[in-house]
């Protein structure tokens, strides 16, 4: 299920709130969900802050594969890894074999489905419900919390494809100079994803294509955070043996601690949509990709 809270005016600047995307993964589904509850709970007593919605607004959908989490699988029922499901190529030579993507088998992870002929139901329920709620957006910024990667938290912007210059790279530079600025001690390390982690199929190069193609004028940046979950099990070895215990903190401390660690990057991204003259060229320019 997705919503939407605040200006129902469709130019008005738009937060979007994803996770879920990966059965194993509840710690993102968990992180969404707890923001959006604090939120909820501000908006009850904070005039102030209710008057800001009137000019801007948050969509979300926290859990994008119910069955996958449901079955503690990556994967959606039919084998199916939706992070690399959308018609998106790749020929970078540093595409890692099986786990940048692969057409052999839904018994192998990392499996990309058939996107050209038909993409799964998730992901397209994903795709349409971003088109329609961010798309039209004069300003428009998406974060899709993911974690299993690494021992730092990384947050992520396109491409993760390929090295391929950014279009939107003028506004990241302004967002990430705004961001050190304001949260100074952050605990991100901030790259285009394919430093880290180049994927084939990827939702979100495939969403801002789409934006960059069709809405001359607007802004649409998709970032994705990525929790470090090796720092979990680094810490508690014996996760290993738990179904999730790669993805997920597993000590109730560390979970605390990772539901208020990422607080602050949430409300960066309300915030400067609230202000997008902060971060956005004086005049936005179309460039091809």
């Amino acid at each position: 299920w997705g919503f939407t809270l605040g200006s129902q005016n469709p130019e008005h600047p738009c937060l979007g709130l994803f996770a879920g995307v990966h059965g194993l993964e509840r710690i993102g589904t968990h992180v969404v969900i707890g923001y959006l509850q604090s939120l909820l709970a501000q908006l009850e007593w904070d005039e102030q802050l209710l008057k800001t919605f009137e000019n801007y607004r948050i969509v979300s959908i926290p859990l994008i594969n119910p069955a996958g989490m449901a079955y503690l699988r990556r994967s959606n029922p039919r084998g199916v890894d939706l992070m690399r499901n959308a018609p998106v190529k790749s020929t970078h030579p540093k595409k890692q074999f099986l786990v940048s993507g692969h057409r052999y088998s839904s018994a192998l992870p990392w499996f990309q489905g058939n996107p050209e002929l038909e993409m799964e139901k998730e992901a397209r329920t994903l795709v349409d419900f971003v088109s329609k709620h961010q798309h039209q957006s004069t300003f428009a910024i998406s974060v899709d919390f993911h974690s299993g990667f690494g021992l730092r938290d990384r947050l992520w912007y396109p491409f993760s494809k390929g090295p391929e210059p950014f279009p939107r790279q003028d506004e990241v530079d302004r967002i990430i100079s705004l961001f050190n600025k304001t949260v100074p001690h952050h605990i991100y390390l901030i790259e285009p994803q394919h430093q880290s982690y180049i994927i084939e199929g990827d939702l979100w190069d495939h969403l801002f294509l789409e934006h960059f193609a069709k809405h001359e004028g607007k802004i649409y940046i998709p970032w994705t955070l990525e929790m470090g979950s090796w720092s979990w099990v680094k810490k508690n070895p014996f996760q290993l043996f738990s179904a999730d215990g790669l993805f997920n903190p597993v000590k109730d401390h560390r979970f605390s601690r990772t539901m208020r660690r990422h607080l602050l990057l949430i409300d960066f991204f309300r915030r400067i949509l609230r202000n997008p003259n902060s971060w956005t060229s004086e005049q936005v320019t179309h460039a091809k990709v």
